[in-house]
């Protein structure tokens, strides 16, 4: 699917969030662990909370940061393709209201030659079959 199949829908977004995680195939970034950058957007119909101003009609950003803090500081992956794997299916899993979520993952310390913000993934998973409303 294209992302720009759903851009113009309503959604949650959560930028630049940052935590510390021991992600990675290396054993210094096991033991050491390094900074994780964070996005993610969250489609979901955000009329009803915009026509009632009531917290009950949207889903709270804190639940969204919640899951994604607790993906990047718990368990290690080797791959930032599962971490971001991890945010979105549990998100979807955890909010059914959520109809797609796009999930960036960015490490910016990298050992690579040359100036970078971070390197990383970005995953966009939609509600289907095994995230059923």
């Amino acid at each position: 699917m294209e992302s720009d199949e759903i851009k113009g829908g309503d959604k949650l977004i959560l930028k630049g969030l940052k935590f510390h995680g021991f992600h990675g195939v290396k054993p210094e970034e096991r033991t050491l662990g390094q900074k994780f950058l964070i996005d993610v957007d969250a489609w979901m119909d955000l009329r009803a909370a915009g026509k009632s101003d009531q917290l009950s009609d949207t889903i709270s950003y804190t639940e969204i940061y919640r899951i994604v803090k607790a993906v990047v500081e718990g368990q290690p992956y080797n791959l930032l393709e599962s971490v971001a794997e991890a945010i979105a299916s549990t998100t979807l899993t955890k909010h059914p209201r959520i109809s797609a979520v796009r999930v960036k993952v960015g490490k910016p310390h990298v050992a690579v030659q040359g100036p970078l913000d971070y390197l990383g993934v970005e995953i966009l998973r939609r509600r289907s079959a095994d995230f059923p409303n």
